[in-house]
């Protein structure tokens, strides 16, 4: 398929605002509500934090001392919550850059944390347990472990309900009521990461053997899709709800969940190719409100897609000089995309 040349053409609409660098591997970004701040972990620890407009250091967070795993801004507030392999959730005050509270996480390799859409609640997953957190570090709650550890969660849009990615079934709670599941999809195999469509109908998991597993959540359905050349990761909504873009491999697939009465049962997803045939994706993500999508691979490239663009989906691109592009996120105003490379850079493109 045509290739655009990603160095400076006009025809280029991802161009780069600033780059600058953390320790090592950028694991994790994290904007601030307003735009003004980009949060960055470093898988060896440290967090940065940067001013978004010009890229200059605001803050130095320690991080976790065995390395950060995730950061996540608080909705609407001035927190920024760390997890890592230390058995800790840090709750930072990023208006000073002091820590404001350590939590005990629950085991000692703790990989996510989600905040409810509302900023009061924060979620967070060590090994096989799960814990809910007020915004000022109180325990609301712990939920029963699960059968393996829990690789992904997520709040259900429009809910107070979080949902649980672990061996053999995805289970949906309430934990502000108790500790029994509103809804337990069981499924024989290995998921590994899931995503919410934005309206609360879906959810879509990627797996270990190379499937996508479709759940229509009220109905408790179920659809798989195969074919992917690796282990899928890398999952995106767009914000209509119609478009689920997926990786496992090279090119990216979107799959349209109106294709017809079945949903994309038995249809042709969109193929978008336009990474090195022999990297693998890293990352996937649409804007908030907008019809972008960006795409993050081994090969160092992000590329910038319009899928419904009827002259070429492929809108822009940029590159790292070292290492993988890793790692990928939105401003909250959509107009700007924060990128970071395994070799520990970050750059901030703007998208238009």
């Amino acid at each position: 398929m045509p290739r655009l040349n990603l160095f400076g053409k006009s025809e280029n609409k991802l161009r780069p605002a600033w780059q600058a660098a953390v320790p090592d591997h950028t694991n994790s970004l994290s904007w601030s509500p307003d735009g003004k701040l980009l949060a960055a972990a470093a898988v060896s620890g440290p967090v940065t934090v940067f001013d978004a407009n010009t890229g200059k250091p605001v803050h130095q967070l320690k991080g976790h001392g065995f390395g950060t795993a995730a950061v996540a801004w608080q909705p609407g507030g001035t927190l920024l919550a760390s997890v890592g392999q230390d058995n800790s959730v840090r709750l930072w005050d990023t208006l000073s850059g002091q820590e404001a509270k350590t939590l005990e996480a629950g085991g000692s390799w703790s990989e996510k944390a989600v905040w409810h859409p509302s900023g009061q609640w924060l979620a967070t997953a060590a090994a096989k347990k799960v814990r809910v957190w007020t915004a000022g570090g109180e325990l609301v709650r712990e939920l029963p472990p699960q059968a393996g550890t829990v690789m992904d969660l997520a709040w259900r849009p429009g809910t107070n309900h979080l949902t649980l990615l672990a061996y053999g079934a995805a289970s949906t709670y309430d934990p502000l009521a108790g500790t029994e599941p509103v809804k337990l999809l069981a499924w024989k195999g290995s998921p590994l990461a899931l995503a919410w469509s934005p309206d609360g109908r879906i959810f879509a998991h990627g797996n270990q053997d190379s499937t996508v597993h479709f759940w229509y959540y009220d109905e408790s359905h179920d659809l798989q899709m195969w074919g992917y050349r690796t282990k899928v990761r890398e999952l995106a909504w767009d914000h209509t709800s119609r478009y689920l873009a997926t990786g496992g491999g090279p090119v990216v697939c979107i799959w349209d969940t109106r294709a017809s009465s079945k949903g994309p049962e038995g249809s042709k997803p969109q193929m978008l190719d336009a990474h090195d045939a022999e990297s693998s994706l890293t990352a996937l993500a649409y804007q908030a409100r907008g019809f972008l999508l960006a795409s993050a691979s081994t090969d160092g490239q992000v590329v910038l897609w319009q899928p419904t663009n009827a002259r070429g989906p492929q809108v822009g691109g940029f590159k790292f000089a070292e290492g993988e592009a890793s790692v990928l996120a939105w401003s909250p105003d959509d107009k700007s995309l924060a990128a970071g490379s395994g070799t520990g850079a970050v750059a901030v493109l703007r998208a238009g």
